[in-house]
């Protein structure tokens, strides 16, 4: 595993010829989720059956969590004792109406990350699989819709519908992308109909949505890593 310092991001690096990034393969980037160390996602890469030649970049949320999260990190703060109090009394929260504070931030470090990227391992945009876990996806998928950038796929694991009111516009931008998208049918941090309304409109807007649920919780199944493989020999090639 390769480390590296790209603009204001800490990003790991495996796969590829070497196993440390090497080659000319496609590369697919995976931001984790609120809450995990920059190492979290890592071993996805020994379990997903990507093209021969893919590099993964793991990249690390900026913010260092309080102590009462251990040695988590995050993208942006998230207002904690909100979300248990919704959770304890069945409330769902309109995240949709929701434009995080931090999100601008993290936005503009994550595709100084990528421009970096492209320096360092010799990334071709077309060839680029942006996505994430939870927070890590709401993150893929804002940068990928305000950006003309190209870019192969979007793959948002556990995710959820954020800033509507402008996502909704930028949509029909992105038109034919591919997104891949799982989620959870017993959610309790994230509720799978916020995810099932994304999914409706990035379809209205024209992008095609591999849909994956499964029977469980916040987290990535197993049967999400088998369709993620498929899914990537479809956009990579």
């Amino acid at each position: 595993m390769r480390e590296e310092q790209l603009g204001d991001l800490t990003v790991r690096i495996v796969g590829g010829d070497d196993g440390d990034g090497g080659g000319d393969g496609p590369v697919v980037v995976l931001c984790h989720g609120f809450g995990a160390s920059g190492t979290d996602l890592v071993p996805l890469a020994d379990e997903i059956a990507a093209p021969p030649g893919t590099r993964f970049v793991f990249p690390e949320a900026p913010v260092t969590l309080p102590a009462q999260f251990g040695s988590g990190r995050a993208w942006w703060m998230i207002d904690v004792m909100r979300m248990q109090m919704a959770m304890l009394t069945n409330q769902k929260r309109e995240l949709t109406k929701e434009i995080p504070e931090g999100l601008a931030e993290a936005n503009a470090k994550l595709n100084a990350m990528l421009i970096g990227l492209e320096a360092a391992i010799d990334m071709k945009r077309e060839k680029l699989v942006l996505g994430g876990f939870s927070q890590g996806a709401m993150l893929a998928t804002d940068v990928v819709l305000r950006s003309s950038d190209p870019v192969a796929g979007l793959v948002v694991m556990s995710g959820a519908y954020i800033a509507e009111a402008e996502w909704s516009q930028l949509m029909p931008s992105r038109e034919d992308l591919p997104v891949f998208q799982s989620h959870g049918s017993n959610d309790p941090l994230l509720p799978v109909d916020i995810a099932e309304r994304l999914r409706n409109a990035l379809v209205a807007a024209g992008l095609p949505v591999t849909w994956v649920p499964f029977s469980g919780g916040h987290g990535i199944a197993p049967n999400v890593l088998d369709r993620f493989g498929d899914f990537l020999a479809t956009v990579l090639g």
